[in-house]
């Protein structure tokens, strides 16, 4: 096997704005305060590239957790109190910090989404933006390994 060490740089496209201004603020997925609100501000330069997204109505957003300095390859996750592999939870504490969140987008005005079901602290440095598309992100027969019969 080869192995390589890359350096990797990233430029965010625009910036998170929420509610949320402290850690432990979020709650742990936005379905479970599908109330609140927040914009996801893209760069004027990017603007373009929202071009057909109203169609959406939700996205997956991609983002950097700025806050996050340290990772331990085990930890205990919000739903249990056994230590479990940080690949299989969703802490913001990992070797690359970065976060996945599915959104509902209610509008866009500019490069402003205004978005409900958020997750991510205030001021969070934006990365990328997907749209979501259920034939593509849906799987009805995935498993949850040790979340099974804690999540409904």
């Amino acid at each position: 096997m080869i192995y390589s060490t890359v350096e990797i740089n990233f430029k965010p496209i625009g910036i998170i704005h929420s509610p949320y201004k402290k850690s432990g603020e979020p709650p742990p997925q936005g379905a479970l305060r599908p109330e609140v609100e927040g914009l996801i501000e893209v760069f004027p330069e990017y603007q373009e590239g929202l071009k057909d997204i109203e169609g959406f109505s939700h996205l997956i957003i991609l983002y950097f957790f700025h806050l996050s300095r340290d990772y331990s390859l085990l930890a205990k996750p919000y739903m249990d109190d056994t230590p479990r592999g940080i690949f299989s939870i969703r802490s913001p504490h990992r070797p690359n910090p970065i976060g996945l969140s599915v959104v509902r987008l209610l509008g866009r005005e500019k490069n402003v989404l205004r978005v409900s079901e958020i997750d991510i602290l205030d001021g969070t440095p934006l990365l990328d933006i997907k749209p979501y598309v259920p034939r593509f992100d849906c799987r009805t027969e995935a498993k949850m390994g040790w979340l099974e019969g804690r999540v409904r």
